[in-house]
């Protein structure tokens, strides 16, 4: 017996689903290409004869210290600019959850299991690989763990023109989960000291923030130095800034109200993601990637248990541990592949999922204080450009399949216009082995 198409694996999106899917694969390719862009000029900058430049810009201090924020300007894009991305991801989670595929426990389940599998197997080979070894340190068991949407999202766009929109949402859902989970290791295992007063102050600012977006009060010198304040007291709290991005974000209305044509988190999203994706991620990832490159470097991020743990965590441990989650999940629920998908696809995408960037270097830099950090974003670097070529090669693979469908259905359909134009009503019953042959034709005329 046929099995219900609704119970299938990456079958029908909701048109929540389908417009946020459009708006990150516009924003998104333009916004990992300027990534891409950040990271090359950060390393050659850091690698070149004005290396000293690069590091006394990354390591200049300003700001108010009596309100905790006099900060170098590599600090002020880990923790002030990447809160404008947390800010995008926690719109992009309130819609999922309200009106997305995380809305329907039938769909929800399969990213959301995908992204924890996703998760722990890397976190394993990492602890087991410096377990094993000497010199190991089982602190960075969180960096492998993380998945970058906007890298991930943008080599998907380059290579997967003809992918079903149902395997990209798949990726979408299953890195904001990953993302919400590394938000969850962050606050509570990267929090040493919580002063509750400035925490209390943070929530109150988003709770005002979230009411009056609910009232649509929503001018500009109103909200923005509130939210400017919830991430300033949550600074203070000692808890990291960027969760008071997501929270400002998870409070914005994710249902349009009556007369509205598109709900406020929609909106926003719209407005703040090409400032997230053009603007904070590069610029973090020019003052987070630049790290010295040499012979030297490489053999002693080679030899590293650290290192290993990480690079290994994002090329083995992402792909492995998504593609067993969704194959348990698919025994359990007994439900198969949509008609037409192959666990290829799935395997292309889990490898994808193993470009760790943005988050893995933020985790890196909050497990190790200035120790192996260097090595750390090394193993970063190259987990994410491996696991993005190996992805690349599978899914481009794939994408030629499909374009052959779309370009075979495309044939069969103009055959059943000239069958509808030579036959009439009865045309769409008629194979087209049953067209007469020209010559049949004309002598039939004659």
């Amino acid at each position: 017996m046929a099995k219900d198409p609704a119970a299938r694996l990456f079958s029908r999106l909701t048109p929540s689903t389908e417009r946020t899917l459009a708006d990150v694969l516009r924003t998104e390719r333009a916004g990992g290409l300027l990534l891409l862009l950040g990271t090359v000029v950060a390393l050659v900058w850091a690698n070149s004869a004005w290396s000293g430049g690069y590091e006394a810009l990354r390591d200049f201090h300003f700001g108010p210290e009596s309100l905790h924020l006099n900060l170098s300007v590599g600090d002020w894009a880990k923790d002030g600019l990447l809160a404008i991305f947390f800010f995008v991801v926690g719109l992009e989670l309130k819609r999922e959850i309200v009106a997305g595929e995380l809305r329907r426990p039938a769909t929800a389940i399969v990213p959301i299991v995908a992204a924890v599998g996703g998760m722990a197997v890397p976190a394993v080979i990492y602890v087991a690989t410096n377990v094993l070894q000497d010199g190991g340190s089982t602190s960075g068991w969180a960096v492998p763990t993380a998945t970058d949407i906007a890298f991930a999202v943008a080599v998907l766009a380059v290579v997967g023109r003809w992918l079903p929109n149902a395997l990209r949402a798949f990726l979408l859902t299953l890195a904001v989960v990953d993302d919400l989970l590394a938000i969850i290791i962050i606050a509570v295992f990267f929090t040493e000291e919580v002063h509750f007063q400035w925490l209390i102050a943070s929530a109150l600012c988003i709770a005002m923030f979230g009411y009056l977006a609910r009232k649509r009060i929503t001018f500009w010198w109103i909200l923005i130095p509130l939210g400017v304040a919830s991430w300033a007291f949550m600074h203070a709290s000692g808890v990291h800034a960027t969760i008071a991005g997501v929270a400002l974000g998870m409070v914005v209305p994710a249902l349009a109200a009556k007369g509205e044509k598109h709900a406020l988190a929609e909106h926003w999203e719209h407005k703040w993601r090409p400032i997230s994706a053009g603007i904070a991620v590069p610029v973090f990832a020019l003052f987070a990637a630049g790290i010295t490159i040499s012979t030297e470097s490489l053999a002693t991020a080679a030899g590293d248990p650290v290192a290993q743990g990480v690079f290994l965590g994002l090329v083995l441990g992402k792909p492995l541990g998504i593609v067993l989650a969704t194959v348990i999940v698919a025994s359990i629920s007994r439900s198969g592949l949509d008609r037409g998908l192959s666990w290829w696809d799935v395997i292309g995408v889990g490898f994808l999922a193993g470009i760790g960037f943005t988050v893995s270097l933020l985790i890196g830099e909050l497990s190790f204080a200035g120790e192996r950090v260097a090595e750390v974003k090394m193993a970063v670097l190259l987990a994410s450009v491996t696991a993005a070529a190996i992805g690349s090669s599978i899914l481009m693979w794939r994408d030629r399949h499909y374009q052959r469908l779309y370009e075979q259905r495309s044939t069969s359909t103009e055959i059943n216009q000239q069958v509808a134009k030579a036959h009439g009503a009865r045309a769409e019953h008629v194979h087209p082995d049953e067209l007469p042959h020209p010559d049949e034709e004309s002598r039939q005329s004659s």
